[in-house]
């Protein structure tokens, strides 16, 4: 049976990336401590000072930190924990646990006192006095354990000094809320305990950047925690049900809410975020897109008086239980929705509710272990965002074996005036995509040509061979070791920790930079790969980490692009492979396999690499999803935009052109025919006018100061 026919939303969405991973069980099982796979590896680094978990959304982080913390309190000597949590809702995930009972050493307990999260008033200044005083009254205490809001903490801070928090644990859950930005008080604070080095730090995400671009920390202060990684693949390759998930877009015309009705299927269990009043996409009534969304899966039946669900009778005679979590002109009657949706009663319970619609709500710590399908209206302006609604449908439930995302995009058309805010739109929710499949992609591990086969990875029947294309895959962590010639290994020990953990980090960077997203999907006539991969990949690079050495630089760019580059030649590769028919469908195959498929026909080396153009595979699944005309328009409209070298354009294109003259005993020539030296000829010209109008710039005011 074709995907299609299973599923009425692969009809109309465009799967940009799909994920089949070997549910191996490993997430949920406990060793025993009692302790699943994320947490074991964590609690190895319990007695680092300063640790840093990255681990997706459901993998127990909090657990995590219990583990640790109760190690640090009863083992390293720590006076007392602090839990730093975002929001009071999410308190609840540090309540008590008996712990022992599986196999630990000591149970977590948490004083209802000390759980300020419970406690009355919001965390506005006006009623933080309060809460600022409990911290003060638990500090003083010989109890041990303390939640709070990001908010009261930084409150307190504020009120009782560094000083008082000597010797204790902080621990900052969703970390991705602080930013090194001197505005946020709380980044500036961890700066502060960091410098005072008199506390330990768990700070924990299940985002992997800020939405926003903000670092998190200053490189000072990253390097000086350790950090436990726990990837997306790992976390759905061990899962015991789950095994695909589809990420795609869906471009609509006309009004959302009649695109909805074409991508939401009522078979799946699905949560629907419909765009904030002030979007575009917004009919600017949001109650009235409630009702029409609901319109649009059947007949209205009533209300359910005991949850507040609406009844809704499906074309088919099923009766559909629909959460409105929009409507917010009754606080009792949402309040009654959201205690429904939260009862532990019936969290395994597959038919509790069919779909809930949300503005502003489920997304962080929002669990419904049953959702199959987050559907999305509109770009979301921060990553981290996306990052948490995809969390939403990548719990493990029984019998749940696939689950997807879909971003509807409001298509640009020739009638809108803003065409150009709608490009802008439509680009900002590819490169969310783009950044998505980076993050769901198994880790690459890169070695120069002929290193050897590295520890823990199996390289298929025939093992490993010298000078072959070798692919040695880790079972466990779904990492994948490829060999590419030319490959610069980075010298220093921080280079190296960017390579292995931070790559995301700087593919996020290259994906928010709107030049190179507008130029490398819809003016590739004009656009050379190499000013991608090399210019722009290398400028960002030396604007994030300025205090390495170019050849460590050098190094990260090579890595970052590698791994950009491969993930989605092996998307183009299964693409490929689906049209002409010898894949199993885009929905079922492995990106390894795709990446197997793209390497076994090509002997990689960094040059080729660096001549792909990074967005060419988003552009074949745009030039399917959109309509042609369209299509055009966008492309004139960017084409449009003639764009002269700057000056740090023109020096980069310079040093690329020393390095080709020590490797080939020659300038580059403005008349090759190979592009990518013609343009570096180019740029050595550019530089010669720049600095040559510097230079007379200099002569005449000189003349005039003489």
């Amino acid at each position: 049976m074709s995907d299609q026919a299973s599923n009425p939303t692969n009809a109309y969405t465009v799967p940009s990336v799909s994920i089949t991973t070997a549910r191996t069980g490993a997430s949920s099982k406990a060793n025993e401590l009692g302790m699943r796979a994320m947490q074991e590896r964590a609690y190895a680094k319990r007695g680092e000072q300063y640790l840093l978990i990255k681990s997706p959304p459901a993998s127990g982080k909090s657990r995590a930190l219990m583990f640790i913390a109760l190690d640090k309190l009863n083992n390293q000597g720590l006076q007392q924990a602090i839990v730093v949590v975002p929001e009071r809702s999410i308190g609840g995930s540090f309540a008590d646990e008996p712990l022992t009972q599986f196999g630990f050493y000591w149970d977590w307990k948490v004083a209802p006192q000390w759980n300020l999260c419970n406690a009355p008033g919001g965390d506005e200044p006006r009623t933080a006095n309060s809460k600022v005083e409990a911290v003060r009254q638990f500090l003083a205490s010989d109890d041990k354990v303390l939640v709070c809001t990001h908010a009261t903490f930084r409150f307190a801070v504020e009120e009782l000094g560094i000083n008082a928090f000597d010797n204790r644990l902080i621990a900052i859950d969703e970390f991705h809320h602080v930013s090194s930005n001197p505005d946020n008080k709380l980044g500036s604070q961890l700066g502060a305990f960091i410098a005072r080095d008199k506390v330990h730090l768990v700070a924990m995400t299940g985002s992997y950047f800020r939405g926003d671009s903000e670092a998190v920390l200053g490189p000072q202060d990253e390097s000086r925690f350790e950090t436990v990684t726990y990837t997306y693949y790992e976390q759905l390759n061990g899962y015991q049900w789950l095994k695909s998930l589809d990420i795609g877009y869906f471009f609509y015309t006309g009004t959302y809410v009649d695109a909805v009705n074409k991508v939401l299927d009522p078979a799946l269990k699905t949560i629907v975020h419909i765009p904030n009043v002030n979007a575009r996409e917004s009919l600017k009534d949001k109650q009235r897109e409630v009702d029409e969304i609901m319109h649009g899966l059947g007949t209205w039946k009533g209300v359910d008086p005991d949850t507040g669900f609406h009844l809704v009778e499906s074309p088919q005679g099923r009766t559909l239980k629909v959460a409105d979590l929009v409507d917010d002109s009754d606080p009792a009657k949402r309040s009654r929705v959201l205690s429904a949706l939260k009862d532990p009663a019936h969290k395994n319970d597959r038919d509790h509710v069919d779909v809930i619609i949300a503005l502003g709500m489920a997304k962080e710590g929002f669990d419904w272990i049953w959702c199959e399908h987050a559907l999305t209206i509109g770009y979301r302006s921060s990553l981290t965002e996306i990052v948490q609604i995809i969390g939403r449908a990548t719990r493990d439930a029984k019998g749940k074996e696939r689950s997807r995302f879909t971003n509807l995009i409001a298509e640009p058309t020739a009638e809108q005036s803003a065409v150009a805010e709608a490009v802008n739109d439509m680009l900002k929710a590819i490169s969310a995509s783009l950044l998505m499949e980076q993050v769901l992609a198994p880790r690459y591990e890169f070695t120069p040509k002929n290193a050897g086969p590295q520890d823990g990875f199996d390289y298929g029947d025939e093992g490993y061979k010298e000078g072959g294309n070798n692919i040695g895959v880790n079972k466990d962590t779904g990492q994948i070791h490829l060999e590419i010639a030319g490959l610069t290994k980075p010298e220093t020990p921080e280079a190296t920790r960017i390579c292995k953990e931070d790559l995301n980090e700087v593919v996020t960077s290259f994906l928010q930079d709107k030049t190179a997203l507008e130029r490398g999907l819809f003016d590739k006539e004009n656009t050379l790969p190499e000013e991608l991969t090399q210019l722009r990949m290398g400028k960002i690079v030396r604007e994030r980490y300025p205090e390495l050495s170019d050849a460590d630089q050098e190094a990260i760019r090579q890595h970052a692009i590698a791994a950009m580059n491969i993930t989605q030649q092996a998307k183009l590769a299964l693409a490929h492979a689906d049209a002409s028919g010898s894949g199993t469908g885009q929905g079922s195959t492995a990106l390894i396999d795709g990446v197997r498929k793209f390497v076994n026909v090509k002997d990689l080396d960094i040059d080729l690499i660096d001549r792909i153009n990074p967005f060419d595979a988003a552009y074949a699944v745009l030039a399917k999803a959109m309509d042609e005309k369209s299509l055009r328009q966008v492309q004139a409209a960017i084409a449009a935009k003639k764009v002269s070298l700057t000056e740090e354009e023109a020096r980069d294109l310079s040093k690329r052109a020393l390095q080709f003259k020590n490797e080939r005993g020659r300038l580059p020539d403005i008349n090759s025919a190979d592009a990518w030296e013609k343009r570096m000829a180019e740029g050595v010209a550019a530089f010669a006018r720049y600095r040559a109008l510097a230079k007379s710039a200099q002569a005449q005011g000189a003349q005039s100061n003489g």
